[in-house]
């Protein structure tokens, strides 16, 4: 168990403090992932920046995800969603147009308090509260890859094993806490899972717009 997302953002920067981290970003996965990143950006010295994906919904069942769409349009589906893919195409499509929506509505709030990091050559770290499906975490890897990072990590608190498996097809390596085989859903795995408002992933991207070892150095 964890108390909440910011002793899970901690203990993940413990695991990763002894690595060699060239110039390192940390990614988060709003909403939640950036309570969990702030501290582990905190940890590590590292700059904290949002990569933002969206999970697509099956219909009739919003807690189930079918896959998840990136920032860039780009879409993951869940293997079991890849049969039914003829199936939903109007309800794909529909869909896809809202989560897009609601991406540019977050971009254009994050983005006003912090504009978008460099990932080329560095090190890049991207988190979340967890793993679920590791739909939206895929589709957040596929985005980051295309801007070539010198090396891509994703660090999370807790998953169950099959999805970790498949997120490390994605990524060059994995750091999760907790590899959870009786997985039903995160916030199962927190004493306190309250809900993350746009207001304080707003605040804490703002106290990270400047990079720790800068505000330092000044």
């Amino acid at each position: 168990m964890f108390q909440n997302r910011e002793e899970a953002g901690s203990r993940l920067a413990d695991e990763l403090r002894d690595r060699k981290l060239h110039d390192p970003l940390v990614l988060a996965i709003p909403r939640g992932g950036v309570t969990v990143g702030a501290a582990l950006a905190q940890g590590l010295d590292a700059e904290l920046d949002i990569v933002l994906s969206r999970k697509l919904p099956a219909p009739g069942q919003p807690e189930l995800a079918i896959g998840a769409i990136s920032e860039d349009g780009q879409v993951h589906l869940n293997d079991f969603a890849k049969d039914l893919v003829d199936k939903l195409d109007d309800y794909l499509i529909s869909e896809c147009r809202h989560q897009m929506a609601e991406i540019s509505r977050r971009r254009k709030l994050f983005r006003q308090v912090r504009p978008q990091a460099t990932i080329a050559g560095r090190t890049v770290i991207v988190t979340d509260d967890g793993i679920a499906t590791g739909s939206t975490m895929i589709a957040a890897l596929q985005t980051v890859r295309s801007q070539k990072p010198a090396e891509l990590i994703v660090a999370v608190p807790v998953s169950s094993p099959d999805r970790l498996r498949e997120v490390r097809k994605s990524c060059d390596d994995t750091v999760c806490l907790l590899i959870a085989r009786d997985f039903q859903a995160v916030g199962q795995f927190y004493e306190d899972f309250s809900q993350v408002e746009d207001e304080e992933a707003v605040r804490l991207l703002q106290a990270f717009s400047v990079p720790p070892r800068e505000v330092a150095k000044g």
